[in-house]
């Protein structure tokens, strides 16, 4: 059966898409990879045709933004700040700061040390969730940006069947074309998106993947995340619905 590989750092749940997926596609399997978030470069060059990751990505892969996290600042149930309905930079003046994120190089180690008392952690609001420390609370960062997450791809890895999870994604329908109007995750997967992916015209091919990334980042909003690679058409090709070729275990399983 032809195949889709699905990575997703932690706090990053694809479970909505993945069931519009499964109804629309039932002739496509759907597989579902978790990643460290250090291991989504080792993922995209490995198994996964995609990845649901942080920003800021490797600038040579296509990033669509999709939502942005709340960030959030962990502390003990009896700290002063767990009174607070937001924590401003003013309140972190006289407290121990462990973390400032966006994101700790190590959540379970950083909530550890926040459970003992030693100081507070920024991190992300869903990867606080994930975490389920009963002994903690989290309370939003004012002015903080907090983190984008992306669907991120490679040039080679561009397929009808990618185009078709973006699709899936920005919550085009299965009859829509690309004219049609996107509906934009927002923040924190849900509600209005300002910085959401401009529309591109055209039938959705794998050949226009790379174009969309571009005229996606000349209006100021997600699409290549850098530098890129130069326009030479590698694995562009267009592969019906097939998927990718075969090359490792990605592809046709």
């Amino acid at each position: 059966m032809t195949a889709l590989t699905i990575a997703f750092v932690p706090g990053v749940s694809p479970a909505k898409w993945v069931r519009v997926w499964r109804e629309r596609r039932a002739d496509v399997d759907l597989v579902l990879m978790p990643v460290d978030a250090d291991g989504v470069t080792a993922a995209i060059e490995g198994d996964a045709d995609m990845v649901f990751a942080r920003m800021p990505v490797p600038e040579q892969h296509h990033a669509i933004p999709l939502w942005t996290e709340t960030a959030v600042v962990a502390a003990p149930k009896d700290s002063p700040l767990a009174d607070l309905d937001e924590v401003t930079e003013a309140d972190l003046a006289d407290v121990t700061v462990l973390d400032a994120g966006p994101v700790p190089a190590d959540v379970a180690a950083a909530l550890d040390l926040v459970e003992a008392n030693v100081g507070v952690v920024v991190l992300p609001q869903s990867l606080f969730r994930a975490a389920s420390r009963k002994d903690l609370v989290s309370r939003p960062l004012a002015d903080s940006p907090g983190t984008r997450v992306a669907l991120v791809w490679r040039d080679e890895d561009a397929s009808d069947l990618t185009e078709e999870f973006i699709g899936v994604v920005r919550g085009r329908t299965s009859n829509s074309s690309r004219n049609a109007s996107d509906q934009s995750a927002g923040t924190d997967q849900g509600g209005d998106d300002r910085s959401r992916p401009a529309k591109a015209g055209g039938k959705a091919t794998a050949a226009n993947a790379k174009t969309v990334a571009k005229r996606s980042a000349t209006k100021g909003t997600g699409a290549k995340s850098g530098g890129g690679k130069n326009s030479t058409g590698r694995g562009r090709t267009q592969r019906g619905m097939s998927g990718k070729p075969k090359r490792g275990s990605k592809g046709n399983r």
